[in-house]
């Protein structure tokens, strides 16, 4: 298991860096132009990008000529987003030095990371064996199990959080990239 566990950490790691670089490029473009974003909002920009994924596998084709791996992409930045943004407080600026958006980035993915691999250990590498279309399925779910936590007001009664939500739709995506480059 443990060489397993290594190379899915090394495929995990390639594909969070590739979209850190992107993260970061646009961070130098835009700023943190994010920062406006309630929670709910970037739940939506998630719900958006799965629903083009989940469309374009259903119609098996597409006009846009964007890959689905940047949506998948787009999901796993999205969610470090809301990660970052459930962390910072009112008081927080709106505008925040690149340097520190890239330490707090590095945070999240660290932590969801280390989830990924607690579960990993403990169901077995199972998502190698699923379709990227369930992938995508799951991940829809998750997007409206986090609406309505966030409907709630956050309030559950046995559920995990939105973070946890926000974790598992980012380990999902990253599982579906590694599993189409895995395709190819």
């Amino acid at each position: 298991m443990k060489d397993k566990s290594n190379k899915t950490e090394a495929e995990y790691r390639e594909v969070v860096t590739r979209c850190r670089t992107l993260f970061e490029k646009k961070t130098i473009d835009y700023g943190t132009a994010w920062r406006i974003l309630r929670p709910s909002s970037l739940t939506d920009q998630i719900f958006i990008k799965a629903s083009r994924i989940r469309s374009i596998q259903e119609k098996g084709k597409q006009k846009i000529d964007e890959d689905i791996s940047n949506e998948f992409v787009g999901i796993i930045n999205y969610c470090i987003i809301a990660l970052i943004q459930l962390q910072l407080t009112e008081d927080h600026p709106m505008e925040l030095q690149a340097n520190e958006v890239m330490s707090l980035y590095d945070k999240e993915s660290e932590k969801t990371l280390s989830l990924m691999m607690d579960k990993n250990h403990d169901y077995g590498e199972a998502w190698r064996l699923m379709r990227v279309s369930s992938i995508t399925d799951i991940i829809l779910m998750k997007i409206m199990r986090t609406r309505q936590i966030e409907d709630n007001a956050g309030k559950t009664l046995v559920s995990e959080g939105v973070d946890a939500n926000y974790r598992d739709m980012m380990n999902y995506a990253v599982f579906a990239l590694i599993l189409m480059k895995d395709d190819k």
